[in-house]
Formats: C-alpha cells, sequence, structure tokens
C-alpha cells in the first residue's frame, strides 16, 4: 500500500528498502514483496519507494496457513 499523494511525512520517519531488508535480516525482494501485498506501507519520494522504519522494525510475520492436503 502506497502513502497518499499530500499526506505529511517526515522524512527521518522513512527508510530505503536496503535499509528494511538489512533490519530485519531478509532480501530487499523480500521487503518489495511486503510491500506488493500491502503488509508494509510505502512512499515514494523523489523517484524511490521508501517504508517507516517504526512499521519495518514493529513487523511482525504471520503464521503460514494450513499446507493443502495432496494425496492423490
Amino acid at each position: 500500500m502506497r502513502g497518499k499523494p499530500g499526506d505529511r511525512v517526515s522524512l527521518k520517519d522513512l527508510i530505503s528498502q536496503a535499509e528494511a531488508a538489512r533490519i530485519r535480516g531478509v532480501t530487499r525482494a523480500a521487503i518489495r514483496d511486503l510491500i506488493t501485498r500491502g503488509r508494509l506501507v510505502s512512499v515514494e519520494v523523489a523517484g524511490r519507494l521508501l517504508v517507516y522504519r517504526s512499521e519495518v522494525e514493529g513487523f511482525e510475520k504471520r503464521t503460514p496457513g494450513p499446507k493443502p492436503d495432496r494425496s492423490d
């Protein structure tokens, strides 16, 4: 989910996807996937997609759902 144009955001609260990945110990692609799925809010600043540091630091993994029964 992206922030709306005109939203007031402090740049000190935003970090790059690479920094978010470093904080969480995952790849940048994993952070991008979370943004795409709406699990992290992103804001576009000067052509760069940034995320909120507080969201990254407070992010909690979801428990995976049950695996499908494949006993054919």
